[in-house]
Protein backbone atom coordinates (compact mmCIF):
# COMPACT_ATOMS: atom_id res chain seq x y z
CA UNK A 1 0.00 0.00 0.00
CA UNK A 2 0.93 3.28 -0.68
CA UNK A 3 1.71 5.97 1.56
CA UNK A 4 0.73 9.38 0.93
CA UNK A 5 3.15 12.44 0.79
CA UNK A 6 3.04 14.60 3.72
CA UNK A 7 4.22 18.13 3.73
CA UNK A 8 5.38 19.24 7.20
CA UNK A 9 8.29 20.96 6.32
CA UNK A 10 9.08 21.37 10.06
CA UNK A 11 10.41 17.77 10.01
CA UNK A 12 13.27 18.76 7.84
CA UNK A 13 14.48 21.39 9.57
CA UNK A 14 15.90 24.75 8.22
CA UNK A 15 19.63 25.79 9.55
CA UNK A 16 20.82 29.12 8.79
CA UNK A 17 24.83 27.87 8.92
CA UNK A 18 26.16 32.00 8.45
CA UNK A 19 27.22 32.00 12.68
CA UNK A 20 29.29 29.04 12.29
CA UNK A 21 30.82 29.94 8.53
CA UNK A 22 32.05 33.42 10.54
CA UNK A 23 32.43 32.02 14.18
CA UNK A 24 30.00 34.35 15.68
CA UNK A 25 27.70 33.85 18.38
CA UNK A 26 25.28 30.88 17.73
CA UNK A 27 27.44 29.15 16.38
CA UNK A 28 27.12 26.26 19.39
CA UNK A 29 23.22 26.38 18.09
CA UNK A 30 24.26 25.79 14.55
CA UNK A 31 26.08 22.49 15.56
CA UNK A 32 23.52 20.99 18.10
CA UNK A 33 20.35 21.81 15.18
CA UNK A 34 22.88 19.94 12.59
CA UNK A 35 23.57 17.17 14.91
CA UNK A 36 20.13 16.80 15.90
CA UNK A 37 19.15 16.60 12.42
CA UNK A 38 21.44 14.15 11.55
CA UNK A 39 20.45 11.75 14.00
CA UNK A 40 16.65 11.96 13.34
CA UNK A 41 15.94 12.19 9.62
CA UNK A 42 19.53 12.95 7.94
CA UNK A 43 18.41 15.56 5.69
CA UNK A 44 18.32 19.51 6.69
CA UNK A 45 18.59 22.56 4.79
CA UNK A 46 20.82 25.51 5.16
CA UNK A 47 20.91 29.13 4.25
CA UNK A 48 23.55 31.56 4.72
CA UNK A 49 26.12 29.41 3.11
CA UNK A 50 28.01 32.02 0.80
CA UNK A 51 27.63 30.14 -2.46
CA UNK A 52 27.93 32.52 -5.18
CA UNK A 53 24.54 33.18 -7.04
CA UNK A 54 26.39 33.96 -10.09
CA UNK A 55 28.01 31.05 -10.02
CA UNK A 56 25.08 28.80 -9.25
CA UNK A 57 22.92 30.22 -12.35
CA UNK A 58 25.79 30.04 -14.72
CA UNK A 59 26.45 26.28 -14.52
CA UNK A 60 22.26 26.01 -14.28
CA UNK A 61 21.46 27.86 -17.70
CA UNK A 62 24.38 26.35 -19.73
CA UNK A 63 23.43 22.55 -18.34
CA UNK A 64 20.00 23.51 -19.62
CA UNK A 65 21.08 24.44 -23.09
CA UNK A 66 22.93 21.64 -23.34
CA UNK A 67 19.91 19.44 -22.16
CA UNK A 68 17.82 21.43 -24.95
CA UNK A 69 20.05 20.17 -27.72
CA UNK A 70 18.65 17.21 -29.84
CA UNK A 71 18.74 13.95 -28.27
CA UNK A 72 20.82 11.93 -31.01
CA UNK A 73 23.45 14.53 -30.78
CA UNK A 74 23.77 14.23 -26.62
CA UNK A 75 23.54 10.66 -27.06
CA UNK A 76 27.23 11.17 -28.78
CA UNK A 77 28.31 12.98 -25.99
CA UNK A 78 30.08 11.96 -22.66
CA UNK A 79 30.01 8.43 -23.39
CA UNK A 80 33.82 7.30 -22.71
CA UNK A 81 35.23 7.03 -19.83
CA UNK A 82 38.95 7.45 -20.17
CA UNK A 83 39.98 11.13 -19.51
CA UNK A 84 40.01 11.50 -15.82
CA UNK A 85 38.10 14.79 -14.98
CA UNK A 86 36.38 15.02 -18.26
CA UNK A 87 32.30 14.91 -18.62
CA UNK A 88 30.44 12.25 -19.21
CA UNK A 89 26.22 12.45 -20.22
CA UNK A 90 23.64 9.61 -18.82
CA UNK A 91 20.42 9.55 -21.14
CA UNK A 92 16.91 9.55 -19.58
CA UNK A 93 16.46 6.09 -18.38
CA UNK A 94 20.15 4.78 -17.94
CA UNK A 95 19.92 4.53 -14.80
CA UNK A 96 17.88 2.69 -12.05
CA UNK A 97 18.21 4.45 -8.38
CA UNK A 98 16.20 2.08 -6.68
CA UNK A 99 18.59 -1.31 -8.04
CA UNK A 100 21.00 -0.30 -5.14
CA UNK A 101 18.30 -1.04 -2.27
CA UNK A 102 17.51 -4.72 -4.28
CA UNK A 103 14.26 -3.33 -5.96
CA UNK A 104 14.18 -3.56 -9.65
CA UNK A 105 12.27 -1.07 -11.54
CA UNK A 106 12.56 0.77 -14.91
CA UNK A 107 15.08 3.31 -15.85
CA UNK A 108 14.77 6.44 -13.93
CA UNK A 109 12.84 9.42 -16.23
CA UNK A 110 16.15 11.87 -16.38
CA UNK A 111 18.72 12.65 -17.85
CA UNK A 112 22.30 14.10 -16.45
CA UNK A 113 25.71 15.40 -16.81
CA UNK A 114 28.54 14.33 -14.22
CA UNK A 115 31.72 15.53 -13.62
CA UNK A 116 34.64 15.21 -11.05
CA UNK A 117 38.12 15.85 -10.82
CA UNK A 118 39.46 12.16 -10.34
CA UNK A 119 36.62 10.45 -11.78
CA UNK A 120 36.58 9.39 -15.71
CA UNK A 121 34.55 10.82 -18.58
CA UNK A 122 34.82 12.44 -22.62
CA UNK A 123 35.72 15.30 -23.92
CA UNK A 124 33.97 18.78 -23.21
CA UNK A 125 31.70 19.44 -25.80
CA UNK A 126 32.07 22.58 -27.40
CA UNK A 127 27.94 23.45 -27.22
CA UNK A 128 27.11 25.22 -25.19
CA UNK A 129 30.42 27.63 -24.73
CA UNK A 130 31.75 27.64 -21.60
CA UNK A 131 29.90 24.50 -20.04
CA UNK A 132 33.27 22.67 -18.57
CA UNK A 133 34.20 26.19 -17.09
CA UNK A 134 31.13 26.58 -15.25
CA UNK A 135 31.48 22.92 -13.57
CA UNK A 136 34.99 24.02 -12.35
CA UNK A 137 33.72 26.95 -10.68
CA UNK A 138 30.58 25.58 -9.04
CA UNK A 139 32.83 22.32 -7.95
CA UNK A 140 35.28 24.82 -6.09
CA UNK A 141 31.68 26.90 -4.11
CA UNK A 142 30.64 23.27 -2.79
CA UNK A 143 34.23 22.12 -1.64
CA UNK A 144 33.76 25.21 0.22
CA UNK A 145 31.03 24.88 1.69
CA UNK A 146 32.13 21.16 2.43
CA UNK A 147 34.74 21.92 4.69
CA UNK A 148 32.50 23.85 6.99
CA UNK A 149 30.42 21.27 6.57
CA UNK A 150 32.92 18.54 7.45
CA UNK A 151 33.95 21.02 10.57
CA UNK A 152 30.27 21.34 11.99
CA UNK A 153 30.40 17.54 12.13
CA UNK A 154 33.67 17.11 13.67
CA UNK A 155 32.33 19.55 16.56
CA UNK A 156 28.96 17.65 16.77
CA UNK A 157 30.38 13.81 17.03
CA UNK A 158 33.40 15.10 19.77
CA UNK A 159 36.67 15.14 16.78
CA UNK A 160 38.99 17.34 15.78
CA UNK A 161 37.98 20.04 13.79
CA UNK A 162 40.33 19.15 11.04
CA UNK A 163 39.69 14.90 11.60
CA UNK A 164 38.48 14.28 8.27
CA UNK A 165 40.20 16.50 5.97
CA UNK A 166 43.20 13.51 5.38
CA UNK A 167 40.06 11.41 3.69
CA UNK A 168 39.36 14.35 1.36
CA UNK A 169 43.09 15.47 0.32
CA UNK A 170 42.52 13.38 -3.13
CA UNK A 171 38.49 12.97 -2.87
CA UNK A 172 36.11 11.01 -5.27
CA UNK A 173 33.54 13.63 -5.50
CA UNK A 174 31.13 14.35 -8.06
CA UNK A 175 28.76 17.05 -9.57
CA UNK A 176 25.59 16.40 -11.04
CA UNK A 177 22.80 18.22 -13.29
CA UNK A 178 20.15 16.55 -13.62
CA UNK A 179 17.07 17.51 -16.21
CA UNK A 180 13.91 16.18 -15.61
CA UNK A 181 11.95 16.22 -18.68
CA UNK A 182 8.43 17.55 -19.41
CA UNK A 183 6.11 14.02 -19.11
CA UNK A 184 4.36 14.13 -22.17
CA UNK A 185 3.34 10.10 -22.14
CA UNK A 186 2.73 8.11 -18.77
CA UNK A 187 5.60 6.72 -16.77
CA UNK A 188 6.01 2.79 -17.28
CA UNK A 189 4.99 0.61 -14.43
CA UNK A 190 6.83 1.46 -11.10
CA UNK A 191 9.20 4.22 -13.04
CA UNK A 192 9.62 7.58 -11.16
CA UNK A 193 11.88 10.56 -12.04
CA UNK A 194 14.55 8.51 -9.73
CA UNK A 195 13.41 5.28 -8.09
CA UNK A 196 13.82 5.62 -4.29
CA UNK A 197 17.50 5.04 -2.89
CA UNK A 198 19.96 6.17 -0.79
CA UNK A 199 23.67 8.12 -1.54
CA UNK A 200 26.54 6.36 -1.99
CA UNK A 201 29.23 8.49 0.16
CA UNK A 202 30.06 11.10 2.61
CA UNK A 203 27.15 13.81 1.95
CA UNK A 204 25.07 15.46 -0.52
CA UNK A 205 24.18 19.20 -1.08
CA UNK A 206 21.40 19.58 -3.40
CA UNK A 207 20.65 22.61 -5.69
CA UNK A 208 17.00 22.07 -6.35
CA UNK A 209 13.78 23.68 -7.24
CA UNK A 210 10.15 24.13 -6.89
CA UNK A 211 7.63 22.15 -9.72
CA UNK A 212 4.98 19.32 -9.57
CA UNK A 213 7.29 16.12 -8.83
CA UNK A 214 9.84 16.75 -6.69
CA UNK A 215 12.05 15.51 -4.04
CA UNK A 216 10.47 13.13 -0.97
CA UNK A 217 12.32 11.81 1.93
CA UNK A 218 11.05 9.00 3.98
CA UNK A 219 10.59 9.53 7.64
CA UNK A 220 11.28 6.73 10.33
CA UNK A 221 8.15 6.09 10.48
CA UNK A 222 7.48 5.35 6.89
CA UNK A 223 5.73 8.72 5.52
CA UNK A 224 6.92 10.42 2.10
CA UNK A 225 7.52 14.38 3.28
CA UNK A 226 7.63 16.67 0.03
CA UNK A 227 11.40 18.47 0.63
CA UNK A 228 10.40 22.64 1.32
CA UNK A 229 11.67 24.48 -1.15
CA UNK A 230 13.79 27.95 -0.17
CA UNK A 231 14.57 29.85 -2.51
CA UNK A 232 18.80 30.19 -2.18
CA UNK A 233 18.75 27.25 0.11
CA UNK A 234 20.48 24.04 -0.28
CA UNK A 235 19.06 20.38 0.62
CA UNK A 236 21.87 18.84 2.46
CA UNK A 237 22.07 14.70 3.61
CA UNK A 238 24.04 12.03 5.08
CA UNK A 239 24.93 9.33 2.49
CA UNK A 240 25.66 5.80 3.16
CA UNK A 241 29.29 6.17 4.05
CA UNK A 242 28.71 8.37 6.99
CA UNK A 243 26.02 6.53 8.06
CA UNK A 244 28.89 3.75 8.64
CA UNK A 245 31.24 6.18 9.72
CA UNK A 246 28.37 7.08 12.69
CA UNK A 247 27.82 2.79 13.45
CA UNK A 248 24.30 3.81 12.06
CA UNK A 249 23.65 6.79 14.63
CA UNK A 250 23.46 9.17 11.90
CA UNK A 251 20.74 8.11 9.28
CA UNK A 252 21.42 7.67 5.67
CA UNK A 253 17.72 8.42 4.43
CA UNK A 254 15.87 6.96 1.40
CA UNK A 255 14.53 9.35 -0.71
CA UNK A 256 13.15 9.51 -4.45
CA UNK A 257 12.02 12.11 -6.86
CA UNK A 258 8.40 11.76 -7.66
CA UNK A 259 6.57 11.55 -10.78
CA UNK A 260 4.26 15.25 -11.31
CA UNK A 261 0.39 14.98 -10.67
CA UNK A 262 -1.00 13.37 -13.83
CA UNK A 263 -4.00 15.61 -14.09
CA UNK A 264 -1.23 19.00 -13.77
CA UNK A 265 -1.68 20.74 -16.93
CA UNK A 266 1.70 23.57 -16.60
CA UNK A 267 5.28 22.93 -17.20
CA UNK A 268 6.89 20.23 -15.09
CA UNK A 269 10.73 20.11 -16.43
CA UNK A 270 12.73 20.30 -13.41
CA UNK A 271 16.12 20.73 -12.96
CA UNK A 272 18.21 20.17 -10.11
CA UNK A 273 22.36 20.10 -9.22
CA UNK A 274 23.46 17.80 -6.75
CA UNK A 275 26.77 17.96 -5.27
CA UNK A 276 28.16 13.94 -4.05
CA UNK A 277 30.75 14.87 -1.62
CA UNK A 278 32.68 11.36 -1.25
CA UNK A 279 36.61 10.71 0.21
CA UNK A 280 39.25 9.05 -1.17
CA UNK A 281 39.76 5.41 -2.65
CA UNK A 282 42.04 4.36 -0.18
CA UNK A 283 39.77 5.59 2.79
CA UNK A 284 38.89 3.23 5.25
CA UNK A 285 35.31 3.52 6.17
CA UNK A 286 35.49 2.01 10.22
CA UNK A 287 33.44 3.10 13.06
CA UNK A 288 34.61 6.79 14.80
CA UNK A 289 36.23 6.33 17.94
CA UNK A 290 33.32 8.48 19.60
CA UNK A 291 30.55 6.21 18.24
CA UNK A 292 32.47 2.94 19.05
CA UNK A 293 33.10 3.81 22.22
CA UNK A 294 29.10 3.63 22.90
CA UNK A 295 28.51 0.55 21.02
CA UNK A 296 30.50 -2.47 19.21
CA UNK A 297 31.20 -1.90 15.64
CA UNK A 298 28.27 -3.04 13.45
CA UNK A 299 30.43 -3.22 10.17
CA UNK A 300 33.81 -4.65 8.69
CA UNK A 301 36.11 -1.59 7.54
CA UNK A 302 36.37 -1.37 3.71
CA UNK A 303 37.91 1.09 1.56
CA UNK A 304 35.68 3.84 0.14
CA UNK A 305 36.96 2.72 -3.05
CA UNK A 306 35.45 -1.44 -2.82
CA UNK A 307 32.07 -0.08 -1.69
CA UNK A 308 31.93 2.60 -4.10
CA UNK A 309 32.51 0.16 -7.26
CA UNK A 310 29.71 -2.31 -5.73
CA UNK A 311 26.69 0.80 -5.61
CA UNK A 312 27.66 2.12 -8.87
CA UNK A 313 27.53 -1.39 -10.34
CA UNK A 314 24.02 -1.62 -9.09
CA UNK A 315 22.69 1.32 -10.13
CA UNK A 316 23.31 0.92 -13.66
CA UNK A 317 22.31 -2.89 -13.71
CA UNK A 318 19.80 -3.81 -16.05
CA UNK A 319 16.66 -5.14 -15.27
CA UNK A 320 16.00 -9.25 -15.61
Amino acid sequence: MQIASTTTAEAIPVIDIAPFIAGAEGSDSVVKAIEAACRETGFFLVTGHGVSKEVTAKLYDLARAFFDEPEEWKKQQGRGTALEGGVSFSPIADEALSATLGIKTPGDYKESLNFGHRLGGDTWPSTPPGLQAAFHAYFAEMEALSRHLRRAFCQAIGLAPDYFEPAFENHLSALRVINYPEQSESPLPGQLRAGVHTDYGFMTILRSEASPGGLQVRNRAGEWLDAPNIEGAYVVNIADAFMRWSNDEWVSTPHRVANPPGAFKGTTRRQSIPFFLNPSRDTVIECLPPFAAKAAPRYEPITYGDYIALKTSQAFSKPS
